[in-house]
């Protein structure tokens, strides 16, 4: 054994969680310097497992469950000696800084690794400093380090707190789907990073359903399925490329189903001349940053748009721009069909289906699905009042509606990644809307989800409601009938 890594040792290991199984009979050792590939669908359990190997969640006693730590050739059975050589790189911390409007320096984020806290504390010294520096360059995203957390994109933030863990020097990294929004060369750049670590002791722990995400230096592989472990051997990065790219196959034949969606020059002519929202020379600034420049675009009945671009350009700004969450600045003009003086933008929210990152960070943990999802009723966060009949109707209509009526009575906090998605689309559709505003929305969701929350999305457009979905994967989108808006530094160009 190495005595300059950590060896986490699983056996005969359960749990439980709101008195439902969530793993059965873990045996599972992690060695240093093994670099593991942890696959399984939606609700599989891999979530789950990450953080009972980083001490977040506690086994269910059974009297024969045995969770160790081996670290300088000592053992313990408790992970609160060894707590800080494990990092944890997934959405909850990511989340955690929208939910309570965290918006540090970017520096100030990083440094915090350095002491294992939540908000910056610590005078940060000259040294503190130079690994920063360090870190933010080996990512390359030095240039971000003076910039605010919250102003970042989606897949920038991923960065940023990959960038906060490794500045302490971990010895095991457990990163769950950490490569979900990055663009093309940001995920080049993790992905060599990934590499570089062959040559270091560090272990790591990978949760992907991507082939794309999967390093050379890969050593190992486990999969999960219902919360067991159906199997874990040494692996190649071949091997678990394929294998992931066989669980892909049902997604490609769903596309080919997508064909007879309409397109949009088959839209009927009435619908298309009355646009759902449209923008007129339209800047948006944040943090006295420009994020979107002189935009004119607008979005009728029947269209499905498509936003590219790579990380920090504004798709994000755009969709929440549509929404409502950012104005315009002077010079530049929004309109929304229904909305005029007087009118409340609340009227104009029930009515789009809005699934974001931020949403899903913003949802109270403890709270029941249904309440979850009722409260796209009011577009708010949480209901404010007892649940309505009215209210309840609509969101058991919802859920059936999206495959997840089972999950009615679950607190949002018991749910896998995929399932929570689920139930943030039945909350998007709660209230009949007429447009969809989709930012990344089959982020971190295994094939068979993907395929069948884009085919729900794909029949609304075709009954009459429009779409504009912002993606860096392909296979996230349909393979027709889509129109294309490309962003560049905030800059928009339209292409039908």
């Amino acid at each position: 054994m190495s005595l300059c890594g950590l060896r986490v040792d699983l056996q005969q290991v359960d749990l439980d969680r709101g008195g439902r199984a969530v793993l059965r009979d873990i045996n599972w050792t992690i060695e240093p310097g093994q670099r593991w590939a942890l696959t399984g669908a939606n609700g599989a359990g891999k979530t789950q497992l990450l953080k009972l190997v980083s001490g977040a969640l506690w086994p269910t006693p059974t009297g024969r469950e045995r969770r160790s730590y081996w670290l300088a050739g000592e053992r313990h059975d408790s992970p609160a000696v060894v707590l800080d050589e494990i990092a944890y790189v997934g959405a909850e911390r990511q989340d955690r800084y929208e939910r309570y409007d965290w918006n540090f320096t970017v520096a100030a984020v990083v440094g915090t690794g350095l002491y294992r806290t939540d908000i910056p504390l610590d005078r940060l010294s000259a040294a503190d400093r130079h690994r920063i520096d360090q870190v933010l360059g080996e990512l390359g995203i030095a240039a971000l380090a003076r910039r605010r957390f919250l102003t970042l994109s989606y897949g920038e933030r991923r960065l940023v707190l990959l960038a906060r863990v490794l500045a302490a020097r971990p010895k095991l990294l457990l990163l769950d789907e950490a490569a979900n929004g990055l663009d093309a060369e940001n995920h080049a750049r993790w992905l060599r990073w990934l590499e570089s670590t062959d040559r270091t002791p560090l272990s790591w722990v990978l949760g992907t359903h991507h082939a794309n995400d999967i390093p050379a230096c890969i050593t190992h592989s486990l999969s999960l399925e219902g919360g067991r472990i159906v199997s874990q051997q040494r692996a190649s990065a071949t091997t678990v490329r394929r294998a992931l790219r066989h669980s892909e196959q049902p997604r490609r034949r769903v596309q080919g189903a997508h064909r007879k969606t309409r397109s949009r020059g088959q839209l009927h002519p009435r619908a298309a001349l009355v646009p759902i929202v449209s923008l007129q020379n339209a800047s948006v600034y944040l943090d006295g940053h420009r994020a979107l420049v002189d935009v004119s675009m607008a979005v009728r009945p029947g269209e499905f748009w498509v936003v590219t671009g790579r990380n920090g350009s504004g798709k994000t700004t755009l969709l929440r721009t549509l929404y409502g969450d950012h104005g315009v600045a002077a010079g530049g003009k929004i309109e929304r069909r229904g909305i005029a003086v007087g009118v409340s933008l609340e009227h104009f929210k029930r009515r789009v289906a809005y699934v974001a990152p931020h949403l899903q960070a913003e949802q109270p943990r403890a709270l029941p699905v249904l309440e979850a999802v009722a409260s796209g009723r009011h577009a708010s966060v949480g209901l404010n009042e007892a649940l309505s009949g009215v209210d309840r109707t609509a969101a058991q209509r919802a859920l059936r509606q999206f495959g997840a009526r089972q999950l009615a009575t679950r607190p949002l906090v018991e749910l896998s990644y995929g399932q929570l998605r689920r139930v943030l689309f039945a909350r998007a559709w709660v209230d009949e809307p007429c447009i969809a505003l989709l930012d990344e929305p089959f982020a971190g969701l295994d094939p068979a989800t993907r395929a069948d929350l884009l085919e729900r999305t794909q029949q609304f457009v075709v009954a009459g409601g429009a779409c504009v979905l912002a993606t860096h994967n392909p296979g996230d989108t349909p393979r027709s009938g889509v129109g294309i808006i490309r962003i560049r530094a905030g800059r928009v160009r339209l292409e039908c």
